[in-house]
């Protein structure tokens, strides 16, 4: 009778043991929150402040040296190209071009009727190279002291306003000295700063525009010029688009933009998932993606866009929408594991009384 209550107590202990046992590994499968990624059709734009440049902001300076003789434009003002804006006085050119004038005048009538005595084989050689000589010298001479003389009027390049004058009548200015600032008046640029989320999305731009709160109602639409290929410290890459004047409208350098990005719709499919569903494998953003057949979940990179106000971030590539991921508890997780889903909370059961 003991040898049977003792196989009885065994057996009873084996039980345990193995329903320990089972226990212990129901409890080593994790449950994880779960969602379901969702299309975010909603917006193929995005929107970054911006700033308006004038396309050209130039110093202007003399190519000879000299006294100003005058300035007869005002900051601010606006001039047209080929209109004069300054002035060296040319007083010390002119006799110098004088001279050259009347030194070229010479020479060239000498060298001409040498090189005609030349073709009737009157004198030889050796003259005739001295003449074509002394007159390309003389010709090179004559055309200097004119540039120089021309070179004492300041026209303006471009369409513009006049932004500064360093200097005032009288004043002695050096070749090379910036004597005014000038803006480009053609058109203006706008520069955005977009993060590297952006930046890979190149490819998929289609039109660009921007708004001023100055002008309300108003949409410009941009052209681009470029866009940085370094990041600057910020790791942010400068973009420059092209802003076309319009009558009728001020535009001035300086101005705040709101400048719209919009996207290809037949080449971007976004999607939004929580952002709480984000983590960082080996330098790129990554998501589980949950296995129904097997219960298990998948390591898979994404490329994430912007973050919404409401807790989502919006994904352009690595992700279809109808997936599974895992939302809540991501760093625990390890590629393959077998997971359980958390089931949703009934609305009738608050609490999970029931």
């Amino acid at each position: 009778m003991k040898c049977h209550f003792y196989y009885f107590l065994l057996g009873m202990s084996v039980l345990g043991v193995a329903c320990h046992s089972d226990k212990a590994v129901k409890d080593t499968t994790v449950t994880v929150k779960t969602e379901v990624v969702k299309n975010y059709q909603d917006e193929l734009y995005i929107t970054y402040p911006g700033k308006v440049k004038p396309a050209s902001d130039v110093n202007l300076s003399f190519r000879v040296a000299g006294p100003i003789l005058r300035i007869p434009a005002e900051a601010g003002a606006f001039v047209r190209k080929g209109e004069l804006i300054a002035e060296i006085d040319p007083r010390d050119y002119e006799v110098q071009f004088s001279a050259t004038e009347a030194e070229y005048k010479q020479v060239k009538a000498e060298a001409e009727r040498v090189i005609e005595l030349y073709k009737r084989n009157s004198v030889p050689v050796n003259d005739y190279d001295k003449a074509v000589s002394g007159l390309q010298q003389i010709t090179a001479k004559y055309k200097a002291h004119q540039n120089a003389l021309q070179d004492t009027r300041m026209l303006a390049p471009f369409d513009g306003y006049i932004q500064k004058k360093y200097f005032d009548a009288h004043e002695t200015v050096s070749a090379g000295m910036p004597v005014i600032s000038m803006i480009n008046n053609s058109y203006f640029e706008v520069e955005i700063d977009i993060p590297s989320s952006d930046y890979v999305r190149q490819p998929y731009f289609k039109a660009f525009s921007c708004t001023f709160d100055v002008f309300p109602g108003k949409v410009f639409p941009l052209e681009l010029i470029e866009i940085t290929r370094k990041a600057n410290l910020n790791q942010l890459y400068r973009m420059r688009l092209r802003l076309r004047t319009v009558s009728g409208v001020d535009i001035a350098a300086g101005m705040s933009v709101n400048v719209t990005i919009e996207y290809t719709p037949d080449e971007v499919t976004l999607t939004s998932v929580p952002v709480s569903a984000l983590f960082e494998y080996e330098g790129e953003s990554a998501v589980w993606i949950y296995d129904a057949r097997t219960g298990e979940v998948h390591r898979r990179a994404v490329k994430t866009g912007k973050f919404l106000k409401t807790g989502e971030a919006v994904i352009y590539k690595g992700l279809n929408a109808g997936e599974i991921i895992v939302s809540a508890g991501v760093h625990s997780l390890e590629e393959g594991m077998k997971v359980k889903m958390l089931r949703p909370l009934s609305k009738t059961n608050v609490g999970g009384l029931l």
